[in-house]
């Protein structure tokens, strides 16, 4: 239905799997206008590649991201994951080949500052892994509409959609896409519009 309603959201915005995780990290707590700023930025500097993240000045790559806000924590979060990446990607893919989701998953969880969401974000994005991304605007849906507790556990709700849906990142990644798009434009914080396809 939501498919029908919105079309394809062509998700996640990013010319590189690089540039989808930077996305990823910058987008903690801020709006994507935000973020978009602060890609461009670093852009613009041709300093949009892990390895020229890594030698950037701190003062420098700060102030690049500057408008994704709490640019000096995020700054270190970006930092840590792109030692992460250069660690494990080569050819925008995952080394060593043949490790399971669960492999990586814990892999990018034990970088500093990453929590589940972004770690889902990057491995479902990035890296077109089978693994289901909930936010805010996913549990507002699911508490508005279809019963579940509004502060229930990230992986909690997770599981649900994995246990439902076929392992299939291209699904995940619609679906997703599709419950942001309706969270932003008829579903509300405050309350739905009339236009919610749910109502």
């Amino acid at each position: 239905m939501l498919y029908r309603i919105y079309g394809p959201q062509h998700w996640w915005p990013g010319d590189t799997p690089w540039e989808t995780c930077v996305g990823a990290v910058l987008t903690q707590n801020t709006s994507w206008s935000n973020v978009e700023m602060a890609i461009s930025n670093l852009k613009r500097s041709r300093h949009l590649c892990p390895v020229k993240i890594r030698n950037m000045p701190l003062s420098k790559l700060e102030k690049a991201i500057h408008p994704s806000g709490f640019y000096r924590l995020k700054a270190q979060r970006l930092l840590a994951v792109t030692d992460w990446w250069l660690a494990n990607v080569n050819d925008d893919k995952l080394h060593p080949k043949g490790k399971p989701l669960a492999f990586w998953r814990e892999s990018i969880l034990s970088v500093k500052g990453v929590g589940p969401e972004t770690a889902d974000c990057i491995l479902l994005y990035s890296f077109n892994l089978p693994t289901f991304v909930i936010d805010a605007y996913t549990k507002r849906i699911m508490a508005r509409h279809f019963g579940f507790k509004p502060n229930i556990d990230y992986h909690e709700l997770q599981k649900y959609f994995m246990d439902n849906l076929p392992s299939d990142p291209k699904l995940f990644n619609e679906f997703h896409a599709l419950f942001v798009r309706m969270a932003k434009e008829d579903c509300r914080k405050s309350a739905c519009l009339k236009g919610c396809p749910f109502l």
